[in-house]
């Protein structure tokens, strides 16, 4: 038997929000698979479970914050598990029953001691509380938080197509509705979070007064990490100018024998041969973890996105230095549009080795970032820019990008920060080796 609990999607992470169950108590259940979605202070992420079997318990209700390392479930191995001969199932005076199987059994009136638990040791579960309710045939199939987004969003349930197991309506079926209906986009995640919590939504005022409640939370979890960056790493920053001609020059040859969809764009380029610098140079690529540097076996690179209503993200490009071009773009353009929508997995934001942050669509000409503990570096990379350069004794305008390195002075030096630097350099003057 195994438990699924909140995870840690992030190094300024000490609790989550359980938004919406994706599996129900008997469904089975593959590695890998999307079971929860879960909200950190930053962003809403879809979290997939480590080990397959049968979901037995559901042990946290949507809407409950609780710490990293809380279980949220019991998966248990598929095979069947004989229950105890010696003793047959206990009663409900004796048996386990978690908190939230007693909160459940006195919502629909359920008596406890007359119920046999079919779990593990007699253990009561909510399927056998579910069992013994009284019947509600009229009752629509629906997750809490489709119940209480509904609510908040003046949805009647009846009308909506549910997308969920055996037709249950999911929160994202409301949202749906809620924008068909009104032409407007769905709710905000921070508005969401309230609904899952409980908590009776305010009279929307206005979209700038959502975006700032949005924003204000945001902002509280990115300065306590920023904080804690700027305290504890001994930051040095480098930058360089690098030529981009050559890298437009045969970007424009390819995408001329390419087809719309794959086309690419200057960031496909800046991203891998990051992705490579970080290669050629681990020094670079890891974590500053129990007071020392730990080189990572590969590379994933961050990749700073500003999420809808303020704040970033950071999702992961798992071993881009290895991607083709072309999958780099693909990987990219749906991981910032996930991002976006708060429908991010857990394997996709844990544990970047180095990250990008990439300002040049915002016209800012260079960017030194801070740090994202436990990495040890960030590439920061501004607009493209028409500059004067030197070919062959003659000045021409060439467009240029200014790229900088932070990195902790604890696991690197200047030197080899200047020879991470040059490396990128030198693979952006060779784009047929990306």
């Amino acid at each position: 038997m195994g438990e699924f609990t909140m995870p840690s999607l992030g190094a300024d992470m000490d609790e989550g929000t359980l938004v919406e169950w994706l599996t129900t108590v008997g469904a089975e259940v593959a590695r890998g698979e999307v079971v929860a979605v879960v909200e950190t202070a930053k962003s809403t992420i879809e979290v997939e479970c480590f080990e397959s079997g049968t979901v037995t318990e559901l042990l946290v209700e949507p809407g409950t914050t609780v710490p990293v390392g809380t279980p949220l479930a019991i998966i248990s191995p598929t095979a069947p598990v004989r229950p105890p001969t010696a003793r047959g199932p206990v009663p409900a005076g004796d048996a386990t029953a978690t908190p939230l199987v007693r909160h459940q059994a006195a919502e629909e009136g359920v008596d406890l001691t007359a119920l046999h638990g079919s779990g593990r040791g007699g253990r009561i579960t909510r399927s056998d509380v579910s069992r013994a309710a009284r019947p509600a045939p009229s009752r629509i199939q629906a997750s809490p938080l489709a119940r209480r987004l509904a609510e908040s969003l003046g949805v009647d349930l009846a009308t909506v197509r549910g997308s969920g197991r055996h037709g249950a309506v999911k929160a994202d079926d409301v949202r749906a509705a809620a924008g068909s209906r009104t032409g407007e986009d769905h709710a905000p995640v921070v508005e969401e979070a309230f609904v899952a919590a409980g908590a009776r939504r305010a009279p929307r005022t206005s979209p700038s007064d959502t975006r700032t409640v949005a924003s204000t939370s945001d902002r509280a979890a990115i300065a306590r990490l920023m904080s804690r960056a700027k305290r504890e790493i001994p930051h040095y920053y480098l930058s360089t100018t690098i030529d981009l001609a050559a890298a437009l020059e045969w970007m424009l040859r390819q995408n001329s024998t390419r087809s719309v969809g794959e086309r690419l764009v200057p960031a496909a380029l800046l991203l891998k041969a990051v992705a490579l610098a970080a290669r050629e140079v681990p020094e670079l690529n890891g974590h500053w973890t129990d007071g020392r540097f730990v080189a990572a076996a590969g590379v994933r690179l961050g990749t700073a996105v500003s999420v809808r209503g303020g704040g970033l993200v950071a999702p992961a490009l798992a071993d881009a230095d290895r991607m083709p071009l072309t999958d780099v773009m693909a990987t990219l353009k749906d991981l910032v549009s996930r991002a976006r929508h708060g429908r991010l997995r857990a394997s996709e934001t844990a544990d970047p080795t180095i990250t990008v942050t990439n300002l040049g669509d915002q016209g800012v000409e260079s960017v030194f970032g801070v740090i994202y503990p436990p990495q040890v570096a960030m590439v920061g990379l501004g607009r493209m820019t028409d500059r004067p350069v030197a070919v062959d004794g003659m000045i021409a305008l060439h467009p240029t990008v200014t790229a900088t390195l932070s990195a902790d002075h604890r696991a690197s030096d200047g030197a080899t920060g200047a020879r991470f630097l040059t490396t990128l350099d030198r693979l952006l003057q060779h784009p047929e080796d990306l």
